[in-house]
């Protein structure tokens, strides 16, 4: 059986790393906080050219602790991509906002630009734009967008760290950007985790009081805050991986171009756009296909796995029904064309794309 992210074959060629590294945390003792967070923020910032990383427990929580920070009060609302996981929209309803839900572009599968001006209210704060599937939003316009209707701009890279658009870092861009190191993300760690990103001191120093039940010296709790920590192991295992990131990125952009010479040829099936000022870190290799049953059973004849990312648009949700939202008909076309390979830097490519040719 081909894993859909094959993490035992990672953990195989890094193994003597992950043993060393798991084994002086172990051996230490401190296995919350300590010098091993700091040195993976530190690495963190400096891979992706901004000022401050702070590591939290997972990307749910960063994008709380991010909207926390800038301030989101109850009935604020944010305009966040309807095709995308939900937590975006959660987030926003887990602190009293109202997610509006804007279109994407058909092609990308990214928020399009083009949609918000009809979304914008004098309720609205703040937009959070999604690196779906690991290529970076239109941050350049967003960011010309926000600030010109006075509104904050979170960038989710939970898909997305490392991918580069006009030169710059996928998290280098918007007020705060944030990531999952999810165990299937390109850079996962051994549980759930996420991280931060910012170039603004006082939001940096404001998310770290918030993150940590509100204190910046013990015991003096300054605002109502929370408990989110990424522990000294995920910190450890992180830092093998992060030596390793920009060879496996490598590996993933080769293992697209493969595919793409596949599909490319066949009809009524439509491989990734990538735009030509973007690198992405292909999370996941998305195919459109207006057949998806079809090419579903042909990759279960060959054997091979797929994921559908995702069946339903976030409005459509049972929990957001309430908010009686206009349909946004890319990304209901998305949702029902859409489907996913394997891609990882441990995928046999050229076996599965040898299979699917067997079995058409």
């Amino acid at each position: 059986m081909i894993p859909f992210v094959n993490l035992k074959a990672q953990r195989d060629a890094y193994r003597e790393e992950f043993l060393e590294a798991e084994a002086r945390i172990l051996d230490s003792g401190r296995y919350i906080g300590g010098e091993e967070i700091q040195a993976l923020e530190q690495e963190l910032a400096k891979y992706s050219h901004v000022n401050h990383a702070i590591c939290c427990a997972s990307g749910t929580d960063a994008l709380e602790l991010a909207m926390e920070a800038l301030g989101l009060e109850p009935g604020d609302e944010v305009i966040v991509p309807d095709f995308t996981f939900i937590s975006p929209a959660e987030c926003v309803s887990r602190l009293g906002g109202i997610p509006r839900f804007a279109d994407i572009d058909a092609s990308t599968f990214l928020l399009d630009p083009g949609k918000l001006e009809a979304l914008v209210t004098p309720k609205t704060v703040g937009i959070i734009a999604v690196h779906l599937f690991g290529q970076t939003a239109q941050m350049e316009v967003l960011e010309q967008f926000a600030k010109a209707n006075n509104l904050w701009l979170i960038g989710d890279a939970a898909q997305a760290f490392g991918a580069i658009r006009q030169g710059k870092h996928a998290v280098e861009y918007g007020d705060i950007s944030i990531t999952s190191f999810y165990p299937t993300k390109p850079l996962g760690a051994y549980g759930d985790g996420g991280a931060i990103f910012t170039n603004k001191g006082d939001l940096a120093e404001n998310i770290r009081k918030i993150a940590n039940h509100g204190m910046k010296e013990s015991y003096l709790h300054e605002v109502v805050g929370k408990n989110s920590r990424l522990d000294a192991l995920q910190a450890a295992i992180l830092r093998v991986k992060l030596r390793h990131f920009d060879a496996e990125l490598k590996k993933r952009q080769e293992n697209a171009a493969f595919y793409n010479d596949f599909f490319e040829n066949l009809e009524k099936i439509k491989a990734p756009v990538i735009e030509n000022s973007n690198i992405s870190t292909f999370a996941q290799y998305s195919l459109l296909a207006s057949d998806r049953n079809f090419w579903l059973s042909v990759c279960e004849k060959a054997k091979v796995p797929t994921a559908i990312y995702y069946p339903r648009t976030l409005s459509s949700q049972p929990c957001f029904k309430h908010l009686n939202s206009e349909p946004n008909i890319c990304a209901q076309n998305a949702c029902k064309q859409a489907f996913s390979l394997p891609v990882c830097a441990f995928t046999d490519v050229e076996a599965i794309v040898n299979s699917l040719k067997k079995a058409l």
